[in-house]
């Protein structure tokens, strides 16, 4: 099987503009490919994993990846997406996302003697001059074909800024200023930028001519890899500090039973022939099924070591309602009033609810116990000495933390 036909047997490609030729480059390691990352948090999530596996498969059949930091597009916003505009972000603070990208990307992506490159497109946006960019770039545009673009349909319901309207001719710029500078041949995205990127192809062809090498992959990476990037909480990140390889371990253990053979053929490693076997699994062999996915991501993420600390955590927690390696939280005397501390607070606190307003919504609902015992109450409170030993919270059924004093 080549690479291109595993790719597409794992369900990766929805749509390329040149069959043939993608299949004699990247089969043939002869690519250099790029896909875009913008830095609006300060750590990749998993909505971000289906691209990084992607990148770490082509890279192992001797393709060459090119993560593009979106330095300068996240001075915008992409709209795609979006019912409203993003929040502007300080350069500091993109420079600082920029800076915790590259230490997570290393974990999937061999940066080592040429093999790959990071670059950061505001190398190139922000010197560009305004009607330099209207004359050379601008003019390859139809205002009225760009309208009709997906990534634009949502925000002209409620508004689209004309500061998120130049998005498009900034990525489309990219894959240009990419093919001069580094050979880069293709590119790869979501669903939901295949507008954005079929406008740097077509940039390509009218600056430089129809023969120049300019190939589009897109891949089903918006409705499946957002989807798989949120739960009730928010974000799932792949930086340890901001989700625990325990609770990592723990999103993926609990995916729905109809999705668990799609993220393993999707996301995992494992050779087809062992993922095709478990098509016909059923009833507790899914469990299995859901186990395996969650080690494998969370080794690949987090390391051999964490992702067995996670995966004997998980076993013993559901054994016994306990568990010595799940998250904890260490409550200090400043949690503390009159030395007590209330359950909303303690909700709070554990990162189990971002707010007291959700947390009063989970123990109305029924959704919160202490040690196995369900809290009815919102004005239950506990005394110091109560967490001398440490005690289990729970929220809902899947989320767990120690509380420890």
């Amino acid at each position: 099987m080549t690479l291109y036909d595993e790719l597409v047997a794992r369900g990766l490609i929805a749509q390329v503009t040149d069959e043939e030729e993608i299949k004699e480059l990247i089969n043939n390691g002869k690519a250099t490919f790029y896909i875009g990352f913008d830095p609006t948090a300060d750590s990749l999530h998993v909505g971000h994993f289906m691209a990084l596996c992607l990148m770490k498969r082509l890279q192992m059949a001797g393709n060459k990846p090119i993560a593009l930091i979106g330095g300068g597009t996240g001075m915008i916003g992409d709209p795609s997406g979006r019912t409203d505009m993003r929040k502007m972000m300080t350069p500091e603070t993109i420079q600082h996302n920029c800076d915790c990208f590259k230490e997570q990307m290393s974990k999937f992506i061999d940066f080592s003697e040429g093999k790959a490159l990071m670059v950061n497109n505001a190398d190139w946006l922000m010197d560009l001059n305004y009607i330099e960019l209207l004359r050379e770039v601008g003019a390859h545009f139809s205002v009225n074909r760009m309208l009709t673009a997906e990534c634009y349909k949502q925000r002209m319901e409620k508004g689209l800024s004309f500061l998120e309207f130049n998005y498009m001719i900034m990525q489309s710029y990219d894959f240009y200023a990419l093919f001069q500078k580094y050979g880069c041949n293709m590119q790869f995205g979501g669903d939901d930028q295949w507008s954005n990127m079929l406008g740097g192809t077509e940039l390509i062809r009218r600056k430089l001519g129809k023969d120049a090498y300019a190939m589009t992959i897109t891949l089903l990476l918006n409705s499946e890899g957002k989807k798989m990037g949120k739960t009730q909480a928010g974000a799932v990140w792949l930086d340890p500090k901001k989700t625990s390889p325990f609770d990592f371990y723990q999103y993926w253990r609990n995916v729905a039973d109809a999705d668990v053979l799609k993220c393993i053929r999707m996301l995992t490693f494992l050779p087809l022939e062992e993922i095709d076997k478990m098509d016909a699994w059923e009833g507790a062999q899914l469990n299995t099924a859901k186990e395996i996915l969650a080690y494998e991501l969370t080794k690949l993420v987090h390391g051999e070591d964490e992702a067995v600390k996670a995966q004997d955590a998980a076993k013993a927690l559901f054994s016994s309602g306990n568990a010595a390696d799940m998250p904890s939280v260490t409550l200090t005397e400043e949690d503390f009033t009159d030395g007590s501390i209330d359950i909303l607070s303690l909700l709070v606190k554990s990162g189990l609810t971002p707010s007291r307003s959700e947390a009063r919504r989970a123990v109305e609902q029924g959704g919160v116990s202490m040690d196995g015992e369900k809290v009815a109450d919102i004005r239950t409170t506990y005394d110091a000495d109560a967490f001398a030993d440490g005690r289990v919270l729970k929220k809902g059924k899947k989320n767990f933390r120690k509380i420890l004093k």
